[in-house]
Parts: C-alpha cells; sequence; structure tokens
C-alpha cells in the first residue's frame, strides 16, 4: 500500500488548531475533529484532494478535548465514517463525566478560565473502541499505518504513527507561542494541559526510538524527530527535582 498524503485541515488560524486529513488509495482517515462547527473545513479539504464525503472511513480522535472532539457527532452524521477513541476517554465523548486539565504553565492557567475549554459538545459513542494497548490498523480503511494508545496528556490519548514514519499525535507535544502562533513553530513545547509528562516523555522517546522522523501536532508544528527529543529530554530533567512528580504512576 502506497503512503498516504497527509493534508493539515486548519482549525484556527496560524496553526493555532489542526486537524489532519490522511488521503490513502482507496479511502481517507480523519485524525481529529476540530472544534464545533469544523464540518467545513473538513469539507474543503476533501475536496482539496478530490475526494468527497464518501471517501471519509475512519475519523480518530486523539482525546477528549473540545478542540480535537468538538464535531466528531457531525462528521460521523455527514459522511458514515467511523469514530476511533481509547477506552480512557469514551466517558468524556458520550458527555457523562467531564474532563480534567492539568495547567503547564501561565496560558494554561489562563487558558482554563475561557469558556471555550469547557464547551459542551454534541456527545458521541465511538464505533471503535481500543482497550489498554490495543492497536488498529488502518489499511482497512485506505491508509498504511496503525493506531495507538500514546498516553500522558490524556489519559487515553491517541496516535496514528504511519508507514512512511510519520506520526500525528495529537497534543502529546506542541509547538509554537503559545499554540502556534506567528513564530518559533519548529520549537517544541509542551501544550497548555498535560496529566502526566513523565508519560508524554516516555511515549515521544519510543515514537522517535521506533523511527518516526516528522512528527504533526494538534496546535503547531510539525515538528522533527531531533527537536523532539530534544523535548522529551527537556521533560525529563524539569521533573527530576520534583519529588510528587517522579512518584506518579505510569498511565499505561
Amino acid at each position: 500500500m502506497s503512503a498516504a498524503q497527509i493534508i493539515r485541515v486548519p482549525i484556527l488560524p496560524f496553526r493555532m488548531l489542526n486537524a489532519h486529513l490522511l488521503v490513502g488509495a482507496t479511502g481517507c482517515v480523519l485524525v481529529d475533529a476540530g472544534v464545533t462547527d469544523a464540518t467545513p473545513r473538513v469539507g474543503e479539504a476533501l475536496a482539496r484532494a478530490g475526494r468527497g464525503w464518501s471517501d471519509l472511513k475512519a475519523i480518530v480522535v486523539t482525546h477528549a478535548h473540545v478542540d480535537h472532539a468538538g464535531s466528531a457527532a457531525e462528521l460521523r452524521e455527514r459522511s458514515g465514517a467511523l469514530v476511533v477513541a481509547h477506552e480512557a476517554e469514551v466517558e468524556h465523548l458520550n458527555g457523562r463525566a467531564p474532563m480534567t486539565f492539568c495547567p503547564t504553565g501561565w496560558f494554561g492557567r489562563l487558558f482554563v478560565r475561557t469558556p471555550l475549554v469547557h464547551e459542551r459538545y454534541a456527545p458521541v459513542a465511538p464505533d471503535i473502541v481500543l482497550s489498554g494497548n490495543e492497536t488498529l490498523d488502518l489499511a482497512p480503511y485506505g491508509v498504511a499505518g496503525r493506531v495507538r494508545h500514546t498516553p500522558g496528556h490524556t489519559q487515553g490519548s491517541l496516535s496514528v504513527v504511519l508507514e512512511s514514519r510519520e506520526a500525528l499525535v495529537g497534543d502529546l507535544v506542541a509547538s509554537g507561542l503559545m499554540l502556534g502562533g506567528l513564530a518559533r513553530l519548529g520549537h517544541a513545547i509542551r501544550p497548555p494541559f498535560e496529566l502526566d509528562p513523565r508519560a508524554v516523555g516516555v511515549e515521544l522517546t519510543r515514537l522517535v526510538d521506533e523511527g518516526i522522523q516528522t512528527f504533526h501536532l494538534g496546535h503547531g508544528g510539525p515538528l522533527g524527530a531531533d527537536e523532539v527529543r530534544r523535548h522529551a529530554r527537556v521533560l525529563a530533567g524539569s521533573l527530576a527535582g520534583v519529588p510528587h512528580l517522579q512518584r506518579m504512576p505510569q498511565l499505561r
């Protein structure tokens, strides 16, 4: 199977929020569903690729924050695509439990006070639920790659790893000023919220060690492997002197 084309879907300006459309020979996969009302932007991306709604076969929701899951229900209704998520995110996606937010700095502490972070979106029950470290082969949906569990940003965070040595990692890492922004898109930073920084470092290091060369992000990016490895080392170093984070249990 040939490598999928990756089309960045700009949900907000300046790469502040990205979804990604994977275009394969026999189908398309959307990685993340953006905020509410993002459906027209996905439709435009499909049109740019010469595809239509019937070509969208799966929607991978990397985690249940509104900026990544907000339009999942509407997109499924519009396309008939199957929604993929991890079991740890299901109660948030279906509206039964609110998300928790662990700010990583001053921007996160301000951002968590804004209405957008807590916006309710149409609940969605995933069609395919990954349990534990279960993976999903995307070949039946037209894309040469796999969905895998990469916890740390949230307990059920997912990433898509492609045979082209590229990965779409949602909010496992971000880049730029604050979120995307106008500058330093090639500089890795922590996203505004992060449940377990140690787990994030482990997952990013594992992906680099496995040969991933390019990381596509929900906010900013893309980033190369060397910069991602540098960021993972910064995470490890910044936690070395914080006893309560050193004792934090792994999410895996």
